[in-house]
């Protein structure tokens, strides 16, 4: 799939090629026919084969000289050689259009879970309301999440399930396994039907509407997942997670390759969102997010640093469902593929095998090193072809410098193009 995303040069050249080769080859037959023909008719003297002897061999080392096999197999060797040596490194680039595309990329914009953080959330804190006890709300918070496969909800259900004791656990879970009335909003939570009350949990907005978060649960810090039923608060939970070793350096290396602008957006409060930026030294933090909102927030950044350079890419990286359609939008979509969903893997153009951070300047760093080759490779091959054919038109060169002209210097390329695996 990779080789069928031919880079803009491939599809440069490939057409080029189309034209170039019959213009040389006819070229060749007149060089060889119309010299000995126009000089015969100016001397006056009658027409011989050994007049156009010589024009023959000057056509013919043309010809050998203007093969286009140096940049024709050189340009996508480069690229193929790009692909390779990203690979060797657990980069999966999806063609070598992305390899153009990550080249130029001026900002990069994050998810936070799991892909600046490690993703493996913690049960830090819970505050039930007055009227609930804290086990009867680990029983409700173990009902809600149950069903959820989110990784909030997944850091809930375990917290909850040690506290209750194994027994209580498993009648919890085989009481849960019946709910019939279920559904998840995603970036929000989740509403079902439990003893024939409302239970719901999720994000303030979701679950307590226009009422006031309580005191206790506004001042904590964290990810914040409220509960209610039948109507009314039951609690909140405060989850977080760290972030990942890799993520600052991998911060300080985008920075020192150039890359203008950084920003994080995240589903969760705008507290904890700003802790992570700060720590981390982005531009912004976006927070209290849904996924459509993620994607309108990084179609502003994109027309914002666009309105200078049209030429200008925005890298978007990500890992959860609800970071796909983000990905699908981004010039580059860069997808942690080891904790990453299989709809982010799908909708984005790179994949990080072992979902280190580190990889994505390693990626914008190879991308520029392949095309640098690239380029190398059509100039190199463009400047010994014409210089070459303008000294085999006029007999300075003879067949052994048309047989380096097109074999030495496809050579060349080839091993030039081997580079990029490094």
């Amino acid at each position: 799939n990779a080789q069928d995303r031919k880079a803009k040069a491939e599809r440069l050249i490939s057409s080029f090629a189309r034209i170039y080769t019959p213009i040389v080859t006819i070229s060749a037959v007149l060089l060889a026919v119309l010299p000995p023909l126009v000089l015969t008719l100016l001397q006056g003297t009658p027409l011989s084969w050994a007049a156009f002897v010589p024009w023959i061999s000057r056509g013919l080392v043309f010809l050998v000289i203007s093969c286009p096999c140096a940049f024709v197999i050189s340009v996508p060797l480069g690229y193929f050689g790009g692909l390779g040596g990203a690979a060797k490194k657990g980069i999966l680039i999806k063609g070598a259009d992305f390899i153009d595309a990550l080249a130029k990329t001026d900002c990069v914009i994050f998810d936070k879970t799991g892909t600046l953080t490690t993703g493996s959330l913690t049960v830090q804190h819970v505050i039930p309301a007055a009227h609930i006890s804290m086990e009867e709300l680990y029983e409700l918070a173990a009902l809600a999440e149950y069903h959820s496969k989110h990784p909030i909800a997944q850091a809930i259900t375990r917290f909850m399930h040690d506290r209750l004791g194994a027994e209580k656990s498993a009648a919890l879970q085989q009481a849960a396994a019946e709910i019939r009335h279920y559904t998840e909003k995603a970036g929000s939570g989740v509403r079902t039907i439990w003893k024939g009350k409302e239970l719901a949990a999720g994000s303030a907005r979701f679950v307590l509407g226009d009422t006031a978060q309580p005191d206790a649960a506004a001042t904590a810090d964290g990810t914040k997942v409220f509960i209610s039923y039948g109507g009314s608060y039951a609690g909140c939970i405060i989850c977080s997670d760290s972030i990942k070793p890799q993520s600052t350096q991998a911060i300080k290396e985008l920075r020192s390759a150039g890359v203008g602008y950084l920003e994080m957006l995240t589903g969760d409060g705008k507290k904890t969102g700003e802790k992570i930026a700060d720590a981390l030294q982005l531009d912004r933090c976006s927070s209290e997010l849904l996924p459509h909102q993620k994607v309108e927030r990084f179609e502003a950044i994109s027309a914002e640093r666009k309105k200078a350079d049209a030429h200008k890419v925005c890298v978007f990286v990500g890992d959860g469902i609800n970071d796909a359609p983000v990905l699908a939008r981004a010039d580059v979509g860069i997808a942690m593929g080891g904790i990453g969903s299989d709809a982010a893997i799908e909708a984005a153009d790179v994949v990080l095998m072992n979902d280190n951070p580190q990889l994505i300047p390693q990626a914008i760093i190879s991308a520029r090193f392949t095309r640098k080759i690239v380029m190398q490779n059509i100039i190199l091959s463009f400047a010994v072809k014409i210089a070459f054919l303008l000294g085999g038109a006029f007999g300075i060169i003879g067949l052994w410098a048309a047989v380096f002209a097109d074999v030495g210097v496809a050579l060349l390329a080839v091993c030039n193009s081997l580079r990029a695996r490094w």
